[in-house]
């Protein structure tokens, strides 16, 4: 007889095994055709409470927990193949597991990136989805986080700080200008959009490159101390949305929140000079936005942060962190 936990899996979850490889989610593993590829993997997981609201949309959050990972992929030049996932539930909630499931397949589809298994297990705490992305690179060519040089040009994709903005909406600790400008910040927190039109570009002209998931001023900081260089930034360079802007101001406290808040999702490269025309041209034909905000510098320095002046900038808070 069918446990609960089988039902849930055949009810909402194995439409979205669409990859032969899945097995139909009835098997304890799945496999992956070989392609003459290097596998790239990644996982992160969210957690009620910290990643997302308790009262957040299901479609949102199961959009996010599968996005997040895409964002990784991106990073590293890779395609995606397919995706784990671990479901920590409180109840098998039906108002929450249909919708949940409906985006998520929705998202796999749109992502090519179909579901090959996972776990479904019950808690007391918060609820908590994992996924692990598993996605390909021609062999020897992921990117690294460890690759910046000195003289590469620093470049990030779409706008920052949307999404710390839209969270602070969310917990009542800002006001936007307009109710336009709030639902696009809100948008931006529940939804990240992970850069995947650009994961051939970095693969091809990025010497280093990783999501910004925690802050970009910590983020940067992280990669220049993997690289073993340095970086001077221009803040004024960062590119923000209308939206932000008009809650950021000249403020130095928000602008402190938006570089370095957390989930904004998007790319963090290190591009070498002589690559970075062809980066850009390629990022057009994407359509990607991307900005140039600095420039990687021989030393240890921490990354220094100049304003329009040329003057420092001293931030408090250079990322999120859980501990």
């Amino acid at each position: 007889m069918p446990s609960g936990e089988d039902d849930l899996i055949a009810r909402y979850f194995k439409p979205l095994a669409t990859d032969p490889g899945a097995r139909g989610l009835v098997d304890d593993a799945a496999v992956l055709a070989a392609t003459g590829s290097d596998l790239v993997l990644t996982t992160d997981a969210i957690v009620e409470g910290v990643h997302y609201l308790p009262d957040d949309p299901p479609e949102a959050i199961a959009r996010k927990a599968l996005r997040v990972n895409l964002s990784d992929l991106a990073a590293k030049g890779a395609e995606p193949a397919g995706f784990l996932l671990t479901l920590a539930l409180r109840q098998a909630d039906e108002r929450f597991l249909a919708p949940f499931a409906a985006a998520l397949g929705e998202d796999a589809a749109a992502f090519r990136c179909p579901l090959l298994g996972g776990d479904t297990v019950s808690t007391p705490g918060p609820m908590m989805i994992s996924v692990t992305a598993l996605g390909r690179v021609p062999p020897g060519r992921m990117v690294p986080r460890d690759g910046l040089r000195p003289g590469d040009r620093i470049v990030v994709t779409g706008t920052i700080g949307d999404a710390a903005l839209g969270l602070d909406l969310l917990q009542r600790k800002a006001t936007a200008a307009s109710d336009s400008d709030r639902a696009f910040l809100i948008d931006r927190y529940r939804h990240p959009q992970p850069r995947l039109a650009l994961a051939s570009a970095v693969r091809d002209h990025a010497g280093a490159a990783m999501d910004i998931s925690d802050g970009l001023a910590g983020d940067l900081a992280k990669m220049c101390a993997a690289s073993g260089v340095t970086a001077t930034l221009e803040a004024d360079a960062v590119p923000l949305s209308d939206a932000a802007r008009a809650m950021v101001g000249t403020d130095a406290a928000r602008l402190g929140r938006v570089l370095g808040g957390g989930d904004d999702y998007e790319l963090l490269c290190g591009v070498a000079q002589s690559e970075i025309d062809q980066f850009l041209a390629a990022a057009q034909r994407s359509r990607v936005q991307v900005t140039v905000i600095g420039v990687a510098q021989q030393g240890t320095a921490a990354p220094r942060w100049l304003d329009a002046d040329a003057r420092d900038i001293s931030l408090n808070k250079l990322s999120f962190s859980h501990f």
